[in-house]
């Protein structure tokens, strides 16, 4: 059994163990390493207002992670009213898969946009069969359209 909570300072070792353990289950999928930099970065954002609107929640099972999911409100004044969110990765090591646990951090993820006044969740989904499969069968999501990825030089 596994447990979904807010991802906190304290559990910034469990996520590096759990990035590092991505990376070994899957190496051709996972590009960056969570090095000190990233570690840094890591810790920082907890202390840095622009990530105010992040939500992100954890599943632990037996103290260490084994899944990941991250959002952010989407606050434009074109929307007045924060109704969106962005969900912007979900994860869960390839062993761990299966058992219901995307599906548990997916639905933890509603419970805090709700709680927030968001009503409506927009993902960009990866380019893999395992992906598609996932949202395809997603309970009240329908896909619509593809991302487009714009460089800010």
């Amino acid at each position: 059994m596994f447990e979904i909570k807010e991802l906190e300072k304290e559990d910034i070792q469990k996520v590096i163990a759990f990035e590092l353990e991505l990376r070994k289950q899957e190496p051709d999928t996972y590009y960056w390493e969570p090095d000190e930099a990233y570690e840094k970065q890591l810790e920082q954002s907890f202390d840095d207002p622009r990530f105010n609107t992040a939500l992100s929640l954890i599943a632990l099972k037996d103290n260490r992670v084994i899944g990941r999911i991250d959002a952010s409100l989407i606050s434009s004044r074109s929307d007045a009213t924060c109704f969106s969110a962005y969900l912007d990765w979900i994860c869960v090591l390839k062993s761990e898969r299966h058992h219901r646990t995307a599906q548990a951090l997916l639905n933890a993820l509603r419970t805090k946009c709700k709680e927030q006044g968001v009503g409506l969740l927009i993902a960009l989904m990866a380019n893999n069969d395992e992906a598609k499969n996932f949202y395809n069968n997603m309970e009240d999501a329908s896909i619509h359209d593809t991302g487009i990825w714009i460089n800010i030089k």
